[in-house]
């Protein structure tokens, strides 16, 4: 049986309890090491992913200026258009890809 274990958290340098319970459930989830944050901020940083649609490694898209090829529409990409290549608004394309299947 498990017992009541003192950790440091790593955000806040708070300290906290993982009980016995808490590690049993950790156990059963597969979860091998033991939490690095108290459960405040576990809560903050779960709050902050939702908050950002995950886990904030990713930043804005950057949307390039277009003209839809197919319809002459402005429209943004979310890539340079090159010279040559022909570019469709959102739906052109999709309508394009309808008629592919």
């Amino acid at each position: 049986m498990a017992e009541d274990r003192t950790i440091t958290c790593y955000d806040c340098s708070a300290t906290f309890t993982f009980s016995a319970e808490e590690q049993e459930f950790f156990a059963s989830k597969g979860y091998e090491n033991d939490p690095k944050r108290c459960p405040s901020c576990r809560e903050a940083r779960k709050a902050n992913r939702q908050s950002t649609g995950g886990y904030g490694f990713r930043s804005q898209r950057q949307m390039f200026p277009a003209v839809c090829a197919q319809c002459g529409k402005d429209t943004e990409v979310p890539f340079q258009p090159r010279e040559g290549r022909p570019v469709y608004c959102s739906d052109c394309y999709s309508k394009m890809s309808l008629n592919r299947r």
